[in-house]
């Protein structure tokens, strides 16, 4: 009889092949480096770092990647755990709420293991700050009990690797930072690379997509692989449902005019922010909670999903004063600017 997994509730997973996601999404994930598409600075370092290491027969060095949600951070933890022959256990910041919560993760950990903790910055501070003898000294320091029975108990670990991933790098403190040996960013990709990735991603679904189709989907994929995949699925029950099956490009652009994604990559919440600050606000300067408000989302929704397209793609501009629509920020709902120039008044 296996013995009980103490440390279930602690959502990680014990295999590289494992999926922490839907069967779907993990079947579409790249096992190794040579299958990985994109990012490519971020990817020779990560192999510089593996070859290293396994040359030297040591564990990887700790590694924080950092860049919007949908863009591989999780799969690159997979493929650096199944390059190096380790399990993978995975948690989030906002389930190790404990410093036991902590202890029991590490504690369970074999020599070489890699433990990625996605959404790091969100690990309350004073589990942090025991992370920091775990990166550095591989122990902990544990309090037990109150008051003058209290003493401390040290706990010695294996040798592991922490695979932080966060969307919000700049909140993450400093000294915790400064403890990762490879800080890399993950940036939006080109149309091309999506596009390879929706044609590969469609051979393995058995969906049938032809060129036009696969680049249709790649364009309005907003620069993310996530995105592209999930509009992969609509596009496929979308095909069989009106059309003969296989996704061309006039199948996929009637299938996401109906998701109301424009051929920008758009999407219903991008207009109405836009709009809510053209017709408004005159434009901007204006807060991000004022735009969250009028248009009935989070802030923290639209900071994280929205904002950082709108900004790249140069929809918007971020001021000391506030969010500011620019000439393509009128464009995109079919108003401009009454001076033309980045900001002003509708005519």
């Amino acid at each position: 009889m296996p013995a009980p997994d103490n440390n279930k509730g602690l959502g990680y997973i014990t295999s590289t092949l494992a999926t922490p996601v839907s069967p779907v999404e993990a079947a579409l994930r790249p096992l190794s480096f040579a299958d990985f598409t994109g990012q490519p600075k971020t990817v020779e370092r990560l192999q510089v770092m593996v070859g290293a290491a396994k040359r030297r027969g040591d564990p990887l060095n700790h590694i924080l990647l950092s860049g919007p949600p949908g863009l591989g951070k999780t799969t690159l933890s997979f493929i650096l755990g199944h390059e190096m022959g380790r399990n993978v256990r995975v948690t989030s910041g906002p389930v190790v709420e404990k410093a036991s919560d902590l202890a029991g993760l590490l504690t369970s950990l074999e020599e070489g293991d890699l433990l990625f903790i996605d959404e790091i910055h969100r690990i309350p501070k004073t589990v942090e700050e025991y992370l920091y003898s775990a990166m550095e000294d591989f122990r902990l320091d544990i309090m037990i009990d109150q008051g003058p029975n209290a003493r401390s108990v040290r706990l010695s670990i294996p040798r592991f690797t922490l695979i932080g991933a966060t969307t919000r790098a700049g909140l993450l403190t400093a000294p915790l930072r400064s403890r990762f040996t490879l800080q890399t960013r993950l940036d939006y990709y080109d149309i091309p690379t999506l596009e390879g990735i929706v044609t590969r991603s469609c051979g393995l679904l058995k969906v049938a997509i032809d060129e036009g189709g696969a680049k249709e989907i790649a364009t309005r994929a907003r620069g993310t692989p996530r995105i592209a995949n999930n509009l992969i699925n609509f596009c496929r029950d979308y095909a069989q449902e009106r059309a003969q099956g296989k996704i061309t490009r006039p199948v996929a652009a009637a299938a996401l005019e109906l998701l109301e994604i424009d051929a920008a990559g758009l999407d219903e919440m991008d207009k109405r922010m836009l709009r809510v600050m053209a017709e408004n606000y005159k434009g901007g300067p204006v807060g991000l909670g004022t735009i969250a408000v009028a248009v009935g989302e989070e802030t923290e929704t639209l900071e994280e999903v929205h904002e950082p397209f709108l900004i790249q793609e140069g929809y918007l501009q971020r001021t000391p004063q506030g969010r500011m629509l620019t000439t393509k920020g009128y464009a995109a709902i079919g108003l401009k600017s009454a001076t033309g120039g980045d900001q002003g008044s509708l005519l």
